[in-house]
């Protein structure tokens, strides 16, 4: 058996699995979902294209991408019960909403205990429909405002900010966040898949998986960088100079402090994914008349660069676009989910197809054996 001393913590570097759905490089900076370049996604393919990629490894033809339209628009509403269970939820985390209603949600599904590999990929469409109403409900029951029924005209991107902020938005904010579920519906086997597989590989049902991969997701080390650069971008100020912001920043590097939405455990250049935020934060800057977050971003990452020689990853500027769009921060990591809620699902169909129970071995570094054993009258 491998020891520890063979291998980095963490299970860095570790190939648990072989997978059908996402590939990265990081020494290159490629994504790719199902052999599909990740800039040739965000720039062409809507996220419902993306979603039947990740469950099909195949793009839709138009009627199937009408298809699946119509399943979104006809599961998105959410029971009314869900609705009682999270107007009870006390104000809080909105990642411990999320858990408690995707859990929920299983109790109002009539196919929650079919096995059937049909029944499973009707179950993931439903869970990546609801979730999203599901966020965008809580986010708009926390400003006091009444939740709105999801609009089967719009799409699912569209469909989210309208319940969310009770406005249909422009062509670009469209865009822009459908762009945004693009780059974070897959990304291999991180922290949330490889928890979501591996309950999935005990047979547990897709709602659990997806619970396991929610919890995952919740860590600080998992989710919540973006908002954590928005944090940082608030106590820096819009309209800081570029000697105020060099100050903030060298200050906290001195003081040896990690700045939010810089380096990866895989990339070794520039995050694919932070090209098109980059973009997007500065046009949804302009459009939205605050273009002073985008200026004062990329003088951070220049700084960071300059100095710690890191780049930028998805987080740093996803912190910008969401806050262009009117996503408040407490937000920022449950949408995350309302994304990869598409590749977990994808990733638990796949480990239901081809199943063997997930087992490691962990390296015993304890006392040794055998210990003699002492009566407690004599301890």
């Amino acid at each position: 058996m491998p020891t520890k001393k063979d291998s980095k913590g963490g299970l860095q570097d570790v190939v648990a699995t072989t997978s059908a759905i996402c590939d990265l490089d990081g020494d290159r900076g490629m994504l790719s979902y199902c052999g599909y370049d990740i800039s040739d996604l965000a720039t062409c393919a809507t996220f419902e294209e993306v979603c039947y990629l990740l469950w099909h490894r195949r793009l839709p033809t138009r009627s199937e991408l009408g298809d699946l339209q119509s399943q979104f628009s006809t599961a998105a509403p959410l029971p009314e019960q869900i609705l009682r269970i999270m107007r009870s939820l006390p104000p809080g985390d909105g990642m411990d909403a999320l858990r408690t209603l995707t859990s929920a949600l299983a109790h109002y599904d009539h196919e929650a205990g079919d096995t059937s590999a049909p029944a499973q990929y009707r179950k993931a469409i439903r869970l990546t429909a609801k979730i999203s109403t599901i966020v965008a409900t809580w986010g708009r029951l926390q400003i006091s405002g009444g939740s709105i029924a999801p609009d089967p005209a719009l799409g699912h991107a569209a469909n989210f900010l309208y319940m969310l902020t009770g406005q249909r938005p422009t062509t670009r904010a469209t865009r822009a966040f459908d762009i945004a579920l693009i780059l974070h519906a897959d990304h291999e086997l991180n922290a949330s898949t490889f928890a979501g597989r591996v309950t999935a590989a005990t047979l547990s049902d897709i709602y659990s998986a997806a619970v396991a991969a929610i919890g995952a997701l919740k860590g600080p080390l998992h989710g919540g960088a973006n908002a954590a650069v928005m944090r940082l971008l608030l106590e820096i100020g819009e309209d800081a100079s570029n000697e105020q912001i060099d100050q903030a920043i060298k200050s906290k590097l001195n003081k040896k402090e990690k700045i939010p939405g810089f380096g990866h455990r895989v990339y070794r250049t520039e995050d694919p994914r932070a090209t098109h935020l980059r973009q997007m934060s500065r046009e949804l800057g302009e459009e939205s008349g605050h273009p002073g977050w985008f200026k004062v971003s990329e003088r951070i990452e220049a700084l960071v660069k300059a100095e710690k020689n890191l780049n930028a990853n998805v987080d740093f500027y996803s912190a910008s676009t969401y806050h262009a769009l009117g996503i408040s921060i407490d937000l920022f990591v449950p949408i995350f989910a309302v994304s990869r809620i598409s590749g977990w699902t994808a990733h638990i169909l796949e480990q239901y197809g081809n199943n063997r129970l997930i087992r490691p071995r962990a390296e015993y570094i304890g006392p040794e054996y055998p210990q003699q054993f002492v009566e407690l009258s004599q301890r």
